[in-house]
């Protein structure tokens, strides 16, 4: 299976190379993409620079234009794509069924995937995008359980590629618009959770606080690690009780289904992050690197190296880890 890595800044994508990506996946500077940070992602110069470097290190580069164009804004998606074309990227992840028709009638060579953004979760949708933009490969939502991917790796036309490890969020996946209520910007039309710009740390007498659009979020004692705010992920009074509400955080992470995702026929597990940083990036590529080789060495007797996950605990959300929605045996 090939492992697909997060590179939102070109010292992250040398560290996703260096550490045994099989694929970097990157955005533009603007609101093309669902990570757009400051900060992050690529201008064309240093994303040539990125896939120069890359592919001397045999490694493939995909590029993100996930997010849904406003009537405003066409021009920037349609220019992205066109940049991702000229530049010859591996292929293009897009979510937005105008996105996907352009390309796939502008630039007919440019390898087309679904993103994550698209929420697919039939091989019925599987087929209509293949039929009506020649799909190579999807995104599999995080809201399937095991059984639910399975089925769909049974019947689906195209390649299928599943999220292996990173951080979790409210779903259905790519249709969320929980921050705009609140900072009036959205992952869908913006690229970004909760925009730096309405993100306020303050230390009070009772803890940190970390605060979106003036809106409390989180209060954190000082033996608690402060995440980054998100609406979801706040801790909120419910009728009396302080908890998080609508989500814990925590983190995705698939190791011990490695077998069972490679006997289905899952072409591809993602590792989620391209906000994160370089040293992050490594350190997760590196121990998933070396789980996947374990695994194709000796498939039928795969053992977890338990330092593995000890290190990817220490990089998890609220320091724990779950499989999420694949182990919903009632799906």
């Amino acid at each position: 299976m090939d492992l697909i890595c997060p590179a939102g800044s070109y010292p992250a994508l040398k560290a996703a190379v260096d550490n045994g990506a099989s694929a970097v996946y990157f955005g533009f500077k603007d609101a093309t993409n669902a990570r757009h940070f400051a900060g992050l992602n690529f201008d064309r110069r240093k994303a040539e620079k990125g896939i120069d470097y890359a592919r001397k290190h045999g490694v493939k580069v995909l590029c993100a234009v996930n997010t849904y164009p406003q009537p405003s804004g066409w021009k920037a998606w349609q220019g992205a794509v066109d940049l991702a074309a000229d530049m010859e990227v591996d292929a293009l992840i897009a979510a937005d069924m105008g996105v996907l028709g352009y390309a796939s009638d502008t630039h007919s060579a440019l390898n087309l995937h679904l993103s994550v953004q698209g929420s697919a979760t039939n091989y019925e949708a599987l087929a209509y995008y293949q039929q009506q933009f020649g799909i190579k490969r999807a995104v599999l939502p995080r809201v399937l359980s095991l059984a639910q991917v399975e089925h769909l790796a049974q019947h689906s036309p195209i390649e299928l590629e599943v999220f292996a490890f990173g951080s979790l969020c409210i779903m259905v996946e790519g249709r969320c618009y929980l921050s705009s209520y609140i900072t009036d910007e959205s992952p869908n039309t913006c690229g970004a959770c909760s925009p730096a710009k309405a993100v306020c740390w303050q230390e009070t007498a009772t803890g940190l606080e970390s605060r979106l659009n003036d809106v409390l979020i989180d209060r954190y004692k000082t033996d608690e690690k402060a995440g980054y705010p998100t609406l979801c992920k706040g801790r909120f009074d419910v009728e009396g009780s302080v908890y998080h509400a609508m989500e814990e955080p925590t983190s995705l992470n698939t190791l011990n289904l490695i077998p069972e995702l490679k006997q289905m026929g899952i072409k591809a597990l993602k590792i989620e992050g391209r906000q994160r940083s370089p040293a992050y990036v490594a350190k997760v590529v590196r121990i998933w690197r070396e789980a996947l080789d374990t695994a194709a060495r000796n498939p039928d007797h795969f053992d977890i190296n338990p330092e593995w996950n000890n290190g990817l605990l220490e990089l998890s959300e609220g320091s724990t880890t779950t499989i999420g929605a694949y182990h919903r045996s009632w799906q």
